[in-house]
């Protein structure tokens, strides 16, 4: 028989106790509002970030609001609050994301398809990618990945410079500036090379 220490009786030696999860309860307006405001308090977001996860939410737990169909208009309202309180900001969130991906080495589509999958309207996804120093952030990524001039083994083989080619074209940079990044052609005033 073994004893538990802080009591100095017997332990029982039986099967763990299940524990019963509870379920949460169905959403209502209060609620929604509640998770609305706790995902932009934690989360830069979007207005459409925000409605997908709302409607995650709405589709868990259920709906307890009057009526079936005014849970969905009950998010654009939730939303169209937050955005009005500014909050939720779609240009905010697509020039801080576009900044990012681009200090990240992300050429111009990238960027664009990333703030398009963020729910960005594509003429702002477009307008924020455009922002950016292309030839910066190619010579960003060539850097952080070790592409052309970067790569240690000074780009041993055809094969080798044509996948490094191809990373940067899916790293979203254009043709003219992979070109220059991968010849060598780099100004100080690009990012320079070493």
């Amino acid at each position: 028989m073994a004893f538990s220490r802080s009591s100095g009786k017997a332990a029982s030696r039986g099967a763990p106790k299940e524990r019963v999860r509870r379920e949460p309860p169905p959403l209502d307006a209060a609620a929604l509002r509640d998770l609305a405001l706790r995902y932009v308090g934690r989360y830069s977001t979007s207005e459409a970030k925000l409605r997908r996860y709302l409607g995650r939410k709405l589709f868990e737990r259920g709906w307890d609001g009057a009526g079936a169909a005014p849970a969905n208009m009950e998010i654009d309202a939730v939303v169209a609050r937050m955005a009005d309180l500014g909050y939720v900001d779609d240009r905010v969130f697509a020039e801080a994301r576009g900044r990012g991906l681009t200090s990240r080495g992300f050429g111009a589509r990238r960027v664009s398809a990333d703030l398009g999958a963020a729910g960005i309207a594509r003429d702002l996804a477009a307008e924020v990618a455009a922002t950016g120093d292309a030839m910066a952030a190619a010579v960003a990524f060539a850097r952080r990945r070790r592409l052309g001039p970067f790569d240690p083994t000074d780009g041993a083989g055809p094969d080798r410079r044509r996948k490094q080619f191809a990373a940067m074209m899916r790293a979203g940079h254009g043709v003219a500036e992979t070109r220059r990044v991968m010849s060598g052609a780099i100004d100080d005033d690009d990012g320079g090379a070493e």
